[in-house]
């Protein structure tokens, strides 16, 4: 079966996004592949249609017990026989899953990286045409990767133990260059097409707010967000336990995830949030990676993550269906000190070297700092995503919350050799916030300890308040005047730009948020009877899903039943051609929804 047919047979689909049928056509030729797509691009679909068009069995690499379910459930409902093979599963549930495997009964099995070389499956692995493994998740490979995962380690050697050698494929959202390289050389791809569609989430839209009261700024955009489902994620345990608290007395309709909960928790506060049931899930960056669902609307960080990398892949958990969605992040200075502490004091994997150890530390401080630089940047937030990612992108996306707001230009020349003098006359080098106590007069500790106060600058900014000063100093830091140290304690200094700065006649110029603009106005919305119409199908949708014990999003998405309710299919052949509808949920489903369009048609 050719590819195209494929496509629209199991999956609904005419045609192959951006790309997709050159990672699709390379695997299929015998070729390694490395493909980085945004989250909601549809890498799921790079390795799942060659599976269905090879020979033999297709094995799936993935991180987390979630997720296979999620896909295998959605694959068995497309008419695609898959399976996985996890600790979920009963002793005798696996020795059947296994010996269907070894009777080739399943094209796709998915299985998590820890149990590759476990005698059963390795036996099994042995005896049949294993044409394709597809590694999901392969930034878990790195070391640099926010999510490392040492099992992805023994990739290469399953394959080595493999009959022959099947064609390797690659898949992630997230991989920095140094991320990438890392993927090809420890998993030992041979000479891999790379397939790389950039990192840009059109449909999101990015915002970074410092409020006053980040409880009241939640209450508001999940006020704004009625009807959608949303995922808010805290730093801690205890800020989960205190929100899930909170919004429940409040009468929200909430879950939690965190790794305090018991295993039987978690899953069925995953399962109500996956199910529709709860609106709302709480959770520490636990949550999430894998999770397929489809029609998240919004998506909050109440303190900053640790990383650039982390936050993009759990922001990239709303509008996985296409639809727009708001990805909002509430950033405090404190949050800087909270992930500081996290950071020192993670457990360290005890597979790496004490050197090792040091090195990641090191690494995990230097994207703090450039975690920092996004929440506090003037910059379009879109553009700051994407180019630390190495993608180039427009100063201005429209759709950011540093492109929809106002900006004038201050002159802050003068007290950027203040600031500059300042630090050139330390006897040692400091942290940010000493510094800003010596410019702003503060008698502190530190400032005391070290007599500071006979700095010739201190005081010099004492009209100003700390948070500008602050503010200035990391605006030196992100245009190069002064440096800020990767240490565990990190220090300032000097930089030889800012060193010219005092010789030459240039002006440092910054952009400080006059005021909102108006947002782009919304689509207009649709007829009263699409309205109607949609939230009939919706109704249907989750009656047959209730029946069946699946999440709505698997018998159709969102995106799915907005086509139909925009263009009203009156046959089962115009029912095929919406996006999303196959051969298999077309047989299944197909003459109910049908019915129920043409009953609301005809009453119109």
């Amino acid at each position: 079966m050719q590819p195209q047919e494929i496509l629209k047979r199991y999956f609904g689909y005419d045609s192959f996004r951006h790309r997709q049928r050159e990672a699709v056509d390379n695997i299929l030729s015998g070729r390694d592949v490395l493909c980085i797509m945004p989250t909601g691009a549809g890498k799921s679909l790079c390795y799942q249609v060659p599976a269905m068009a090879m020979d033999g069995v297709s094995i799936v690499i993935s991180p987390l017990i979630s997720l296979m379910k999620d896909q295998v459930m959605s694959l068995n409902k497309s008419g695609i026989p898959a399976a996985y093979l996890n600790s979920s599963l009963t002793v005798n549930q696996y020795l059947k899953a296994l010996d269907y495997m070894k009777q080739c009964r399943y094209k796709i099995v998915y299985v998590a990286p820890e149990r590759l070389l476990t005698q059963s499956f390795l036996s099994a692995c042995r005896e049949i045409n294993i044409s394709l493994v597809a590694v999901d998740e392969a930034h878990c490979v790195s070391r640099w990767g926010q999510d490392f995962r040492p099992g992805y380690l023994k990739i290469p050697q399953f394959i080595s133990l493999l009959k022959t050698r099947p064609v390797l494929a690659a898949f992630t959202a997230t991989a920095t260059g140094r991320v990438k390289e890392d993927i090809c050389r420890l998993l030992e791809m041979k000479n891999p097409y790379c397939v790389t569609t950039g990192f840009d989430r059109p449909n999101l839209s990015f915002s970074t707010v410092r409020p006053k009261d980040r409880y009241r700024a939640l209450l508001n955009i999940i006020k704004n967000h009625r009807e959608d489902s949303g995922i808010v994620y805290c730093s801690t345990r205890k800020r989960v336990d205190t929100l899930y608290d909170n919004l429940s007395a409040a009468g929200y309709s909430c879950g939690k995830y965190h790794a305090g909960l018991g295993a039987d928790e978690r899953k069925s506060f995953q399962d109500r949030f996956i199910f529709d049931e709860d609106k709302i899930m709480i959770a520490t960056n636990a949550f999430g990676m894998g999770i397929d669902k489809s029609n998240v609307g919004y998506v909050v960080h109440y303190n900053m993550p640790k990383n650039i990398e982390s936050y993009y892949q759990e922001a990239g958990r709303a509008g996985r269906d296409g639809q727009k969605a708001e990805c909002v992040l509430l950033y405090a200075p404190k949050d800087v000190i909270t992930n500081k502490f996290l950071i020192e004091n993670s457990q360290p994997n005890e597979e790496l070297t004490i050197r090792q150890r040091r090195q990641v530390r090191e690494r995990e401080l230097e994207k703090l700092k450039y975690m920092t630089f996004y929440c506090t940047t003037d910059r379009c937030l879109r553009q700051f995503i994407l180019e630390y990612f190495g993608q180039k992108s427009d100063e201005y996306c429209g759709n950011c919350s540093n492109c929809l707001a106002e900006f004038e230009q201050e002159d802050i020349t003068g007290h950027a050799r203040k600031a500059i003098m300042c630090i050139l006359q330390l006897p040692v080098s400091f942290g940010l916030s000493v510094v800003a106590d010596v410019l702003k007069g503060n008698e502190s500790e530190m400032v005391g300890k070290w007599r500071l106060h006979q700095n010739d600058y201190f005081g010099s900014m004492a009209g100003l308040s700390l948070t500008k000063i602050k503010d200035i100093l990391k605006y030196l830091i992100i245009r190069g005047y002064i440096d800020q140290t990767a240490d565990r304690y990190p220090v300032i200094n000097v930089t030889a730009r800012g060193e010219r700065l005092m010789s030459e006649g240039t002006k440092v110029m910054m952009r400080v948020k006059k005021s909102e603009k108006t947002a782009p106005p919304a689509p207009a919305p649709m007829p009263e009877a699409d309205r109607g119409l949609l939230a009939k199908l919706k109704a249907l949708r989750l009656d047959i899903a209730k029946k069946e014990r699946v999440p709505a999003y698997v018998i159709f998405t969102d995106a799915t039943l907005n086509e139909m309710s925009a263009r009203k299919p009156k046959t089962l052949q115009e029912l095929s051609r919406i996006k999303g509808v196959g051969s298999r949920k077309l047989s299944a489903y197909g003459e109910k929804f049908l019915r129920l369009i043409n009953e609301k048609t005809d009453s119109v």
